[in-house]
């Protein structure tokens, strides 16, 4: 469910941004070249704009490739990756990594994932000032334990990010424990296995 919910995303993301700013930029190449022998200075315009919209649209589409692996969590690791993904947070966020090895991709990557989403939720949700992300290894599990300091209630009743998180993690037999009561702190344990 949660790779086809991604899939859509995905190609809903394509068809909107992308791929419609190449369907304009090829109609305006079309009107340019046909105006470049009677009018060159108004087709030299156009073929600028035209060059503004294909950097557009590669950043659309990097942004987009982004959002399906990153590439500085293929390239450098989770600890690298993580603390990229800090910076875009409002509270002040302490990230420790911890792991003897990189675990298995499909697993670094949901790790990636949920604390993306985790991340995101203090920056929308919680006020939070400051915030903890601890990544440690066991026998066979690999966890994730984020503390925040803001305003609890964070809770899978209420929107669809937490669930989801839930649905992801359930389908690799892993867990998420929550434990924010209103007024804070907020503490979110997620238990994935190593391999």
């Amino acid at each position: 469910d949660t790779a086809a919910a991604d899939l859509r995303r995905i190609e809903r993301d394509l068809h909107d941004g992308a791929q419609a700013r190449l369907v304009t930029l090829a109609m305006d190449l079309g009107l340019a070249k046909e105006k470049l022998p009677h009018d060159p200075h108004t087709a030299a315009h156009m073929v600028g704009e035209a060059h503004d919209e294909v950097k557009l649209a590669l950043q659309e589409l990097r942004n987009l490739a982004r959002g399906i692996h990153p590439a500085i969590l293929t390239d450098r690791g989770l600890a690298p990756a993580l603390t990229a993904l800090a910076t875009h947070c409002t509270a002040d966020v302490t990230i420790t990594v911890d792991l003897p090895r990189r675990p298995a991709q499909a697993i670094e990557g949901i790790t990636y994932y949920t604390a993306s989403e985790l991340l995101q939720n203090i920056t929308k949700h919680s006020n939070a000032h400051t915030a903890h992300l601890d990544i440690w290894h066991t026998h066979h599990h690999l966890l994730l334990h984020l503390t925040d300091d803001g305003q609890g209630g964070a809770t899978t009743h209420h929107g669809t990010g937490l669930t989801g998180l839930t649905q992801r993690l359930n389908a690799v037999d892993g867990h998420l424990l929550i434990h924010s009561p209103t007024g804070g702190p907020t503490t979110i344990t997620a238990q994935l296995p190593w391999r």
